[in-house]
């Protein structure tokens, strides 16, 4: 049996929703031992608790022995205000766990990734269950963590590779958190912006990107774009081919990760 600690390094869960995610979980993976912490379920203004709440219940679930994998319960933002002290604290028994999540969870993938802890996971969370459809998301991260490979990206070719949201990849760049991607696949992903601003967002990622020598970039689903007052004139995988391109970046196609049901599963690094 796989004991699965879940905690909210961002924003808050509801009981109701947890309970729905448990139900799933005992019905079709009986194998796994879900423990959604209390944490989950905290609320103080945006966050899930105070940093030093949302730290503490990450260390607990990371530091568990008897856990074999942390799952984070949604996004938001938060992630990035204890991400680095996290991994700093980390010990033996995060060494080689599963940390798994996306969107503002990437903050703390991202930091894990960069000090060698544990085995970060760019995968469906809880939060999913919300989704229309979003029970086949919530499936495909436990099926993964059954041995299910089944709900892999497609495109993993055997080079390391990693998936962010790219609000969340634009912010990290420069800082204590961001990993060493040279020669990584890097697919990026955007919700609720702009088209513009998802323009700008690749025009910053893409300059990045090109200073460290990474293997190529891939889109994901750019999804809920607001209307703008005008339109913008330019769709999104035009624009991430005119950036890859301006910047000397490959452009290697779509990449089904992002906001959505159909989110795929991307182990940072080489997937096995």
């Amino acid at each position: 049996m796989a004991r699965v600690a879940i905690c909210a390094p961002s924003t808050p869960f509801t009981r109701n929703d947890a309970e729905r995610v448990s139900r799933l979980a005992a019905a079709e993976f009986p194998e796994h031992e879900l423990v959604f912490h209390e944490q989950c379920f905290a609320i103080e203004g945006h966050f899930a608790g105070a940093d030093a709440l949302r730290l503490a219940a990450l260390l607990e679930c990371a530091n568990d022995p008897s856990c074999e994998a942390v799952w984070f319960v949604r996004g938001g933002y938060g992630a990035n205000r204890i991400a680095s002290e996290a991994a700093a604290r980390m010990g033996p028994a995060a060494r080689d766990k599963a940390f798994l999540g996306y969107s503002d969870g990437g903050n703390v993938l991202a930091a894990l990734y960069r000090a060698g802890v544990g085995r970060p996971v760019h995968a469906p969370m809880p939060t999913d269950i919300r989704r229309a459809g979003g029970e086949e998301a919530v499936r495909r991260t436990l099926a993964w963590l059954a041995g299910d490979r089944s709900g892999l990206e497609p495109s993993l070719d055997g080079k390391p590779a990693v998936a962010f949201n790219l609000m969340t990849l634009a912010a990290l760049t420069g800082t204590e958190l961001m990993p060493d991607l040279s020669g990584h696949v890097v697919m990026v992903e955007e919700v609720a912006e702009h088209l513009y601003a998802v323009d700008r967002l690749l025009f910053h990622i893409t300059h990045v990107l090109a200073t460290v020598g990474v293997a190529g970039l891939r889109l994901g689903r750019v999804s809920d774009v607001p209307d703008n007052d005008r339109p913008f004139g330019s769709e999104p995988e035009a624009m991430a081919r005119y950036w890859c391109a301006r910047s000397g970046i490959a452009y290697l196609g779509t990449a089904e990760v992002g906001h959505y049901a159909a989110n795929r599963i991307v182990p940072f690094g080489v997937s096995a």
